[in-house]
């Protein structure tokens, strides 16, 4: 089992930067990758990017390219995502999850709140 802790939501207005980190612990060794989600209110969870651990291979939804950066510090055990050129639209409650080596996402952290204001 992987535990997983985000950080770094807050409140920012539009354009502005934040800098999202969620720490894993546990049985790491097996990940294969890293995402996150996010969900705003009244809308399904939806993907924003991944990274896997052993390759830095990074994926991002289309509405984020561009503007958001996903890395990883393998040592720290470490995921994060850099926001930027933020919009209203970015609300949402981000979650990172743990990707098995069955390519399914098996741990979920209990989620960060990012707010941007108009």
């Amino acid at each position: 089992q992987v535990q997983l802790v985000e950080s770094g939501g807050g409140l920012v207005q539009a354009g502005g930067s934040l800098r999202l980190s969620c720490a894993a612990s546990g049985r790491t060794s097996s990940r294969y990758a890293m995402g996150w989600f996010r969900q705003a209110p009244g809308k399904e969870r939806e993907f924003v990017a991944l990274i896997t651990w052993s390759g830095g291979n990074t994926y991002y939804a289309d509405s984020v390219k561009g503007r958001f950066a996903i890395s990883r510090d393998n040592a720290k055990n470490t995921v994060y995502l850099q926001m930027s050129s933020l919009k209203p639209e970015d609300t949402a409650v981000y979650y990172c999850a743990s990707m098995g080596p069955g390519r399914d996402y098996d741990s979920w952290g209990q989620g960060t709140q990012v707010t941007v204001s108009s």
